[in-house]
């Protein structure tokens, strides 16, 4: 009897067992079912998310191209603010309905710029699980951001198609062939002969070029090589490299690589093909939106600092819209919104005085864009300071920055300023 006791209590201890794995298993079930139910529904932001990032890189030109043509027709690929946000929201609804999301809510994190490069997408369908409902939303956000390589190299690969002019046999753009001329005379002077052994190259030629070195560190690779842009020269023989060190910088030429003592780029012109050689004159180098009384301090500054005028007057319209008295809420002042401690940097005296403050924005873009070489780069370490975009070689993730950028090569691009050429826009989701 004992042992037929034992087996009664074995049997009811193994029902409990399994039991308590049945009730265990159901739980794991409905568990698992929650949590692949949230990641569907968070997938379904991300792709909406995305989506509507998309229409708006597509769309972001359209905003920045005049209402009107110049003869007075409307133009029907200008786009008003409220439609590039109606468009975004529309695309990224419907995304997320065809991932299966019914409670969708749309927001622009930054619905107050000029051209807002975030949205965000909130899903609300409730969840079912274990006879609970939960109501935890899935959201995500995505922008559009400038794509820039981290080189000094300048935008995507872009390569420049002005003017050349030859030395030696070598084509390079015309004001560094004039720059070469003088440093060869000065070099001759002192008994060196400098001897142009490569110059200007193309992508496809510099494609070749690396099929038959691949070693990035001593070839670059097509689309990333500065020599696409007109500026760069190797100089021989070996003899000479004592004398360049010692003075090319008087010349307007520097050193690019300290492995490579013959390679030197001329950075007088800052920016090169990234904001076009030769910024204009009058008002023949800048966009409409520029107000009269502006056209000319731009275009002075433009010629005497070798800085597209397109682009300074973008800068300026996103800056303070042409506001000589503006002033930001982090103190930056004047129609280049200068901060008082690089204002001091670049003698500007009273930051409220328009004309000189375009003169001074120019200046410091000339020398931001011949430490960076890239008019995005550039861009971002006006608005962000030099030490973050140095940092990273690349635009900052810091959303302000981001949008600043974007808008400004958006407005080049409405404008149709070379600038913007080839620079472009990707999507990213941030959140």
């Amino acid at each position: 009897m004992a042992e037929r006791g034992d087996d009664g209590q074995a049997m009811v201890v193994l029902l409990g067992v399994m039991v308590l794995v049945i009730v265990l298993a159901s739980l794991l079930g409905a568990f698992a079912a929650g949590i692949g139910a949230h990641q569907e529904r968070r997938g379904a932001a991300d792709l909406a998310a995305l989506a509507g990032a998309e229409a708006m890189r597509v769309a972001q030109p359209r905003l920045f191209e005049p209402a009107r043509l110049d003869d007075g027709v409307v133009n029907p690929r200008h786009l008003e603010r409220a439609a590039y946000l109606a468009l975004a929201r529309r695309i990224a609804v419907v995304t997320a309905r065809r991932n299966g999301a019914r409670t969708i809510a749309v927001a622009f994190p930054d619905a107050s710029a000029l051209a807002p490069t975030r949205i965000a997408v909130t899903i609300r369908d409730p969840l079912h699980v274990a006879g609970r409902t939960l109501t935890t939303p899935a959201r995500a956000v995505a922008e559009i951001t400038p794509v820039t390589l981290p080189t000094a190299g300048g935008d995507l690969g872009g390569e420049y198609r002005g003017p050349l002019a030859q030395r030696q046999g070598k084509r390079m753009r015309p004001d560094v062939a004039l720059a070469f001329d003088r440093m060869s005379a000065a070099a001759r002077a002192d008994g060196v002969g400098l001897i142009v052994t490569s110059a200007f190259r193309t992508n496809a030629e510099q494609a070749a070029l690396f099929a038959a070195h691949p070693d990035p560190k001593w070839v670059a690779p097509p689309g990333q090589s500065l020599h696409r842009l007109g500026t760069e020269l190797d100089l021989g023989p070996d003899g000479a490299y004592g004398w360049l060190a010692a003075h090319a910088k008087r010349f307007g030429f520097v050193q690019r690589y300290a492995w490579e003592p013959w390679h030197y780029g001329y950075v007088r012109a800052a920016g090169s093909r990234s904001v076009g050689y030769g910024p204009g004159d009058g008002r023949s180098g800048l966009p409409a939106f520029v107000p009269a009384r502006w056209a000319p301090a731009i275009s002075r500054a433009s010629q005497r600092w070798n800085v597209g005028a397109a682009l300074l007057a973008a800068q300026l319209f996103q800056e303070s819209h042409f506001n000589p008295f503006a002033i930001s809420p982090a103190g930056a002042q004047g129609i280049a919104q200068f901060m008082p401690g690089t204002a001091k940097d670049y003698n500007l005296s009273d930051p409220f005085d328009g004309t000189a403050a375009i003169l001074a924005q120019a200046h410091l873009m000339h020398d931001l864009l011949a430490q960076f070489g890239s008019v995005p780069l550039a861009l971002a370490a006006y608005n962000a300071g030099p030490i973050p975009v140095s940092r990273c070689g690349c635009i900052p993730p810091i959303p302000e920055t981001v949008e600043y950028v974007a808008t400004i090569l958006g407005l080049l691009g409405g404008a149709g300023d070379p600038a913007a050429t080839g620079t472009g826009l990707k999507v990213r989701l941030v959140a």
